[in-house]
């Protein structure tokens, strides 16, 4: 169900205070005579001086190639910055127009845009829109007009970004081995991930509650506000095709019991009407999809079970089938893996995993309008934002993108990346408006090693790794890696294009074991999680970075939220 779509069934009324909502009326209905445009004007944040506001436009006339949207404001509304518009204001004037990727607005098609402004006084919805000079929202009259309610049994009543103006589930159990540990109350009511990692996970495994659980505790802490509850949906056959630490108990060819063992029990408990008043968000098969650009053919990267899964589909094809069937779920926020920076930030890979990931949004009868947004730096440990130097800057005659740590890449870290992935994707073919979540559980790279300033400008390599807080050997290393701290606490909306920063990945949860471990869960042992492994081209041949004596992958590991909390930056107080 397109997010826009469900927007406009929704909005009709102004509504007081941080949100607000243009009306519209939905041209399909019964008895209404179709108005040539429709607006919806949200109000998602605001605060003492300002505000951001999303802005969804649907064409009701004749096709366009390009488009041009005008409102005036009735108090001294200002617009600072957007994002997939060309926004000006002239008094109180303002007009956004198309920029060159989103310029077709086809019949019946809609189009999305963003921008961040300042206010004092009242913040009044604006009264009056046109697009290209005709007036929108307005009507004959007629039955069903602007002045009718809209139809309550809409498909879906999801919201634009739904961390906005919501509280997020604290995972008791997570919760209470952070409080065990020394310090840990600290940060033990902070809102993290659930994993759903194998199909026991679904009704409980290991005296672990169940996704039903989960729910029933979400509802609990919901009270009369609204809730957000997180979970991660990680369990495709031949997972994790280029590690072990992860592997997955499905086998390359079991896409049958993906679907009807796991993705569909999940799908039933999520539609039971029971939990219909949760905003619950899905992060979508991690670590699957950006393998099949980076980790196949040719390349030195190229790892054989990473060729299995491009030849035989069953990636592209689980994860259309999750989109698919978790979207049909009204209050269901599909938000799909898109790797990190240090994986995805090169010319060669990062054009080709959008292009991949709108491939798996049509598939198994999905469509972009299931995909919500996008995650990035999910169970990474990427730094948010390189704040020491820049990937324009050249020291002794070289750029930064020479150096050995940058590599080459054009994003030096999470913020950046995000920011400019949610355009590729949304040239590649998804909604305009989709949002992104960052995971800052582990990306803080605080205490005594995290860098003031800059490095010597001796050479272009002293300069960058004097001055880069991310303090692993390589982009490439992923696994428990030494020095790292907390990161940004999880916040709703707090970058342009930025719905969420996240604890996707629950800190203190290993992400392998250091040593061969057996175990019923399928995961195996990765050299990647060995303290003394000395790489592999996917790390650049660097020595892992892991902290020894690591459980296996999801286990509780004490020695690193010791660590993390130590390192966190911002730092505990």
């Amino acid at each position: 169900m397109s997010r826009t779509r469900t927007a406009l069934l929704a909005a009709m009324a102004l509504v007081a205070g941080a949100t607000g909502t243009a009306f519209a009326v939905d041209p399909g209905a019964a008895g209404v005579a179709a108005v040539p445009c429709t607006v919806d004007y949200k109000i998602q944040n605001q605060w003492s001086t300002g505000f951001t506001a999303a802005v969804t436009i649907t064409n009701n006339s004749a096709a366009k190639s390009s488009w041009s949207l005008k409102w005036s404001y009735a108090g001294n509304q200002k617009v600072t910055s957007g994002w997939n518009a060309k926004l000006s204001q002239s008094g109180a004037a303002v007009t956004a127009a198309n920029e060159t990727y989103n310029a077709q607005l086809a019949t019946g098609g809609s189009v999305s845009f963003g921008f961040q402004g300042s206010y004092s006084g009242s913040n009044a919805i604006p009264a009056t829109f046109t697009l290209d000079g005709v007036t929108c929202n307005v009507d004959d009259g007629g039955p069903g007009g602007p002045t009718d309610p809209p139809d309550p049994g809409g498909p879906s009543n999801r919201v634009d970004n739904p961390y906005s103006g919501a509280k997020v589930y604290v995972n008791p159990e997570w919760s209470a081995n952070a409080a065990a540990e020394p310090g840990g109350s600290r940060v033990a009511g902070q809102p993290t991930g659930v994993w759903l990692d194998r199909i026991a996970a679904i009704n409980g495994a290991g005296g672990k509650m169940g996704l039903r659980a989960h729910l029933d505790e979400a509802l609990r802490q919901k009270g009369s506000g609204e809730l957000v509850v997180q979970f991660v949906i990680y369990n495709l056959p031949g997972r994790d095709c280029s590690a072990l630490a992860s592997n997955g108990e499905l086998k390359a060819d079991e896409i049958g019991r993906y679907k009807t063992d796991y993705i569909d029990p999940i799908k039933a408990i999520l539609a039971d009407p029971k939990y219909a008043s949760l905003r619950i968000v899905t992060t979508v098969e991690i670590d699957s999809l950006p393998n099949l650009v980076t980790n196949t053919g040719s390349r030195p990267t190229a790892v054989p079970q990473c060729d299995v899964m491009k030849a035989n589909g069953n990636y592209v094809k689980g994860v259309g089938y999750a989109l698919n069937k978790l979207g049909d779920v009204p209050n269901v926020y599909n938000y799909v893996d898109a790797g990190h920076h240090g994986w995805i930030g090169w010319d060669d890979n990062f054009g080709p995993t959008a292009t991949i990931m709108k491939e798996a949004a049509t598939a198994e009868g999905a469509t972009v309008n299931d995909v919500h947004g996008f995650i990035t730096n999910t169970a990474n440990y990427s730094a948010l934002k390189e704040n020491n130097f820049t990937i324009n800057d050249t020291v002794a005659g070289k750029s930064v993108r020479e150096s050995k740590w940058v590599d080459w890449n054009r994003y030096l870290d999470e913020l950046s990346y995000a920011q400019a992935f949610r355009n590729q994707l949304v040239s590649a073919g998804f909604n305009s408006n989709i949002g992104m979540l960052i995971d800052t559980s582990r990306n803080g790279w605080g205490g005594a090693a995290r860098p003031t300033g800059p490095g010597a400008t001796t050479s272009v390599d002293t300069y960058v790794d004097g001055g880069r807080y991310d303090r692993r050997f390589n982009a490439g290393n992923w696994c428990n890696q030494s020095g790292a701290g907390l990161g940004e606490r999880p916040q709703a909306a707090p970058a342009t294009g930025i719905d969420a920063y996240v604890w996707m990945k629950p800190p203190g949860e290993s992400d392998g074991s250091s040593k061969a471990i057996p175990n019923d869960e399928g995961k195996g042992f990765d050299r990647m999680c060995d303290p003394t492994y000395t790489g592999n081209p996917r790390n650049n041949n660097n020595m892992s970075g892991a902290l020894p004596d690591a459980p296996v992958s999801g286990h509780w590991f004490s020695a690193q939220f010791r660590q993390l909390m130590q390192n966190a930056y911002p730092p505990l107080s």
